[in-house]
């Protein structure tokens, strides 16, 4: 456990990412494959006849504890991120765009797409426990511990193939109305889970160790499938098993309005419901299980029997063997839920070459729920300038993780580079940083 926590606080530490995948460019009015990422309707706006996207990357991380200013060579990132008495939430999130194509006919915009995902979380994980587990300077010290939120480290990677058609159903010269709809084609890889739940109890610190205890019984749920299940820490694993076995459904639906003027519009807008469904683990070594946890006052849980651990199951041993776990029904094969979200955008042509967006996401299941995929809630206005075969756009994003941040980005034909958190990783009070890019070829 020690290493999967401080696995976790070094990534944040070191690679700062944010959580915003492809920020300012997927609302272009150069409309492609990225604007039916976020809608699926806006197929029936592609800028032209035919599209093949290349490759799309995007690389992400947000937490609410380590900003840019507190990192330094000599840095204790334990330490940092366990800092405060405030739950620690952090995202660690990887997006990776394949081939795709996409068509406008007529009325009718049509697309297959390829995607895949990997992602590690941390969610209202109590500091107080972080610190006892990775902090080796013993302080003698009895904390009180009274919890109900689901505490949870989760890693998923899984892939996705998309079909997708929009058509246009009203259009005049000042108006046009448009409905799209996604398929997605799940193949889960690996998946891990730890949730604890309504942990009331104690932490005793003294001269040979810190000790856990609880006063009454909490709810814990460990599950595995897998490369996950052998190491959570170990991140080549999340890589190596995106694609699992095709084994889950899913769907996009969204809707467009445009007020036209000329050949362009004056404004666009745009609401989607994205990633309804869920996908089925299957796996030799898979397993999900619910136990009662109840560890005594008169025999209490060395936490230092965690120093070593690199996995859930090594977790639940640990407990079993000492007695600590009851046992509740367990299921060789379980579904996990997509990270539903609910979003909506606005974009505004004030004058020739000038946009401004206005986009909103709302996620639409808890994150606390065991067997969900996490999606933070994002608010983002971002101003833009397309001159044609060049666009630069400057994305003010506020992160419920992380706070606001502002980032930067251009296209040069169908090449795209851009943050959402440069500016403000610039001036070092960012608590996320995101880099992504891509390339996708449109023609006729």
């Amino acid at each position: 456990m020690k290493k999967i926590i401080l696995t976790a606080s070094l990534l944040i530490g070191l690679n700062a990412f944010a959580q915003d995948h492809f920020s300012g460019i997927s609302t272009s009015n150069r409309v492609g494959i990225l604007n039916a990422n976020v809608n699926p309707a806006e197929l029936a706006n592609l800028s032209k006849k035919f599209e093949v996207n290349i490759y799309g990357l995007s690389f992400n991380v947000a937490n609410n504890k380590i900003a840019f200013s507190d990192i330094s060579s000599d840095a204790d990132f334990e330490t940092l991120i366990f800092q405060g008495s405030s739950p620690v939430n952090a995202r660690i999130d990887a997006e990776i765009m394949g081939p795709g194509v996409a068509m406008r006919w007529k009325k009718w915009g049509f697309a297959i797409t390829t995607k895949a995902y990997a992602k590690f979380d941390m969610i209202d994980i109590d500091p107080t426990i972080g610190n006892a587990i990775t902090n080796d300077n013993i302080i003698l010290n009895t904390t009180l511990l009274n919890n109900p939120n689901n505490q949870r480290l989760s890693g998923t990677s899984y892939g996705e193939v998309g079909l997708s058609a929009a058509r246009t159903f009203f259009e005049n010269d000042n108006h046009k109305f448009s409905a799209g709809v996604t398929l997605k084609i799940l193949f889960p890889g690996s998946y891990s889970n730890f949730g604890l739940s309504n942990l009331n109890g104690e932490i005793n610190e003294t001269l040979t160790g810190a000790f856990l205890h609880t006063n009454s019984p909490a709810n814990l749920n460990i599950a595995y499938s897998g490369n996950l299940a052998d190491s959570f820490t170990n991140f080549d694993d999340y890589s190596k098993s995106i694609f699992g076995g095709l084994n889950g459904f899913a769907g996009d639906i969204g809707f467009n309005y445009q007020w036209k003027k000329g050949k362009d519009y004056k404004l666009n807008a745009g609401l989607a419901i994205r990633n309804i469904g869920t996908m089925t683990f299957k796996d030799d070594n898979n397993a999900s299980t619910n136990y009662v946890l109840n560890i005594p006052q008169s025999d209490p849980l060395d936490l230092s029997l965690f120093d070593d651990v690199e996995n859930l199951g090594d977790v639940e041993t640990i407990l079993r063997e000492n007695g600590y776990l009851t046992e509740m029904p367990q299921e060789n094969d379980f579904k996990v839920k997509l990270p539903t979200v609910l979003s909506t955008y606005v974009d505004f042509k004030l004058v020739s070459k000038f946009y401004v967006t206005a986009y909103l996401q709302q996620k639409v299941n808890e994150d606390s729920d065991n067997d969900q995929i996490t999606v933070p809630n994002i608010f983002s206005i971002t101003p833009r300038v397309n001159l044609g075969f060049f666009e630069t756009y400057v994305p003010v994003t506020f992160n419920e993780i992380s706070g606001t941040n502002v980032g930067l980005g251009f296209r040069l034909g169908g090449f795209y580079l851009g943050t959402s958190s440069l500016v403000t990783a610039l001036v070092s009070d960012s608590k996320q940083g995101d880099i992504y890019t891509g390339f996708r070829w449109a023609f006729l």
